[in-house]
């Protein structure tokens, strides 16, 4: 149930509908926007009906939420989410680009990669010290010492890091080095991990899991809103489909109609839809166009050694004239890179 409150209401009469809202069993969520005060109602309290509020002053309306999702839907917050990460803003007007290897195979490889993806405008440096893999017999990333990497190269260059994290147990590790905690698309359904992602205090880039319905996914997101964390950017990387060509299929239009459900910020990643470095560009244009808030571009000093995902792997020169290419994109539809 959601509670609208009137555009003058004043903090005593929130606070008493939110006393309310306590008495009668349920957790109130507040949200605050540009022209609208709003109290949402999450838990199994008493039954109650919209019309329980309405007599009381300030409020303007009381509706229930039609979605499942309910703290991840527009109805809970019509105003766009903006997450800001160390002075970056993902959900405003610049889109974000989060640039970086697959996995963390070295300190060399990391600086060297961290540099040049600041130089050519990245502002967040992505690497997996932690990497579930398909086959037990792939690399599975350094680990700890892939985080004492990674917190070398955002000490050196001020980039905010995000990494994945893959155990409820790790949330705290990984934590202690990333800006941004990535949830993976076979971890998407992992509800202890959301739970505990959700107790964090860090914002949560969650991927959605390769054959998960949209409803599937925000509803994920939802665990992870529902224990605190109200921090989450919804991450679109392929799913799987009868195609071949590619190494996912990229739900383009799931862009604009997460925007449409949800007041949470958009993240592409052009690299694991597709598979291969020359989609990558014109993948990531259509994205740009679509309405997306940031993107998630594997980069690799020498694509051809790379440890895991090299096709799908923009060397620094190609990375730079990447950015170069999607500025006027951007522009076209009046954001920022």
């Amino acid at each position: 149930m959601i509670i609208v409150m009137k555009s003058n209401v004043s903090k005593e009469e929130i606070s008493i509908i939110i006393k309310e809202v306590k008495k009668l069993g349920f957790k109130s969520h507040l949200s605050q926007g540009e022209e609208k005060t709003i109290v949402g109602l999450v838990g199994n309290g008493r039954a109650v009906s919209p019309g329980h509020f309405r007599p009381f002053s300030g409020v303007e309306d009381v509706f229930r939420v039609s979605k499942p999702f309910k703290l991840a839907s527009r109805e809970f917050k019509p105003d766009k989410s903006i997450i800001r990460v160390n002075g970056v803003s993902l959900g405003g007007e610049d889109i974000i680009i989060i640039a970086g290897p697959c996995a963390v195979e070295s300190r060399e490889q990391i600086l060297e990669t961290a540099v040049k993806v600041k130089e050519a405008g990245a502002t967040i440096l992505r690497g997996g010290a932690f990497k579930p893999r398909s086959s037990p017999y792939s690399f599975q990333g350094l680990k700890e010492k892939g985080l004492e990497i990674l917190a070398e190269a955002k000490e050196k260059t001020g980039l905010s890091i995000v990494t994945e994290v893959m155990t409820p147990e790790h949330v705290p590790l990984v934590g202690e080095v990333a800006d941004i905690l990535q949830i993976g698309t076979r971890n998407m359904q992992n509800y202890a991990l959301l739970e505990a992602a959700g107790k964090y205090n860090k914002p949560v880039l969650l991927k959605r899991g390769m054959m998960a319905t949209l409803e599937e996914f925000l509803m994920a997101a939802e665990y992870i809103l529902s224990n605190g964390n109200s921090n989450v950017i919804l991450c679109e990387r392929g799913i799987r489909t009868f195609e071949t060509y590619t190494r996912n299929t990229l739900d383009l239009a799931a862009v604009p109609l997460l925007k449409e459900l949800s007041h949470l910020p958009v993240c592409v990643d052009p690299s694991h839809a597709t598979g291969s470095r020359s989609l990558i560009t014109p993948v990531s244009k259509a994205a740009v166009a679509a309405g997306v808030d940031a993107l998630l571009i594997e980069v690799h000093p020498h694509p051809e050694k790379a440890l895991s995902d090299g096709a799908q792997s923009l060397n620094p020169e190609e990375f730079c004239e990447f950015m170069e290419e999607l500025r006027p994109v951007a522009e076209a539809v009046k954001r920022r890179i």
